[in-house]
């Protein structure tokens, strides 16, 4: 293996330029997914909280269908299943050639599944932020829509902080799953050179560097950003209620 170095160098021959712009769109898609799918999270733990049984049922369905099913097989069913009844769809008033675009699909597909998992988290951290916060945003005069952003949501963060982290950590890894719908990650190049060179461990164990490199990177962010939005709340001896 290590003989071969050079098949994954920026040379003529080498798969480095390749592997580069496959980490690109790994990161890209990751970094796209992460604020639909935290919303869509947040709006489903909402809806759980919510006092109408109909939103708490949808909530609970949801989060139990997304949580339960397998991230491959829910990006499966979004990219052929639904893709192939949208054109059908179409084709029944005239219009033809509609297509989805991978990355799209993968965005779409794992946000879906980041949503059932963040919203979680968002519940836990909802929980926690005691009524009083905000009773005493109304006495203020905010409406409900100010106290939910001015005094709910910062608190919000920051609870929920660790558990959207690890959710972070989870979506990075299942990127890799984009590449049978032929998004070319850091996964369908390491195939490719793989098949190509007939160096599999090479071009995989290249892969997992890759990966672990976002992942130290990612673990030193959140690290950072953990410690930076819990100052102003150790400086007040923790009270949150």
């Amino acid at each position: 293996m290590f003989s071969n170095l050079h098949l994954i160098g920026f040379g003529d021959g080498g798969w480095g330029w390749a592997l580069l712009q496959g980490a690109g769109v790994t990161i890209s898609i990751a970094l796209a997914t992460l604020p639909f799918g935290l919303a869509l999270g947040l709006a489903i733990a909402l809806m759980a909280r919510s006092g109408k049984p109909v939103a708490r049922w949808f909530a609970t369905v949801y989060t139990t269908v997304f949580r339960g099913i397998p991230e491959l097989l829910t990006l499966y069913i979004f990219y052929f299943g639904v893709q192939i009844l949208v054109q059908r769809g179409l084709e029944g008033i005239g219009i033809k050639g509609f297509s989805i675009h991978p990355f799209v699909a993968g965005m779409v597909a794992l946000g879906i599944v980041l949503a059932a998992f963040s919203s979680e988290v968002w519940v836990g951290a909802l929980n926690s932020i005691h009524k009083g916060q905000r009773e005493a945003g109304a006495a203020l005069g905010l409406s409900k829509a100010q106290i939910f952003r001015l005094v709910v949501l910062p608190q919000l963060m920051r609870v929920a902080l660790p558990g959207l982290g690890n959710n972070w950590m989870v979506l990075l890894k299942e990127t890799s799953l984009v590449s049978v719908i032929t998004l070319q990650d850091i996964m369908f190049i390491a195939q490719r050179g793989s098949s190509n060179t007939k160096e599999p461990l090479l071009f995989f164990a290249t892969a997992a560097m890759i990966y672990l490199a976002f992942s130290l990177v990612s673990w030193w962010f959140f690290e950072r950003l953990e410690r930076r939005s819990n100052r102003g709340h150790a400086a007040f001896g923790g009270q949150t209620r």
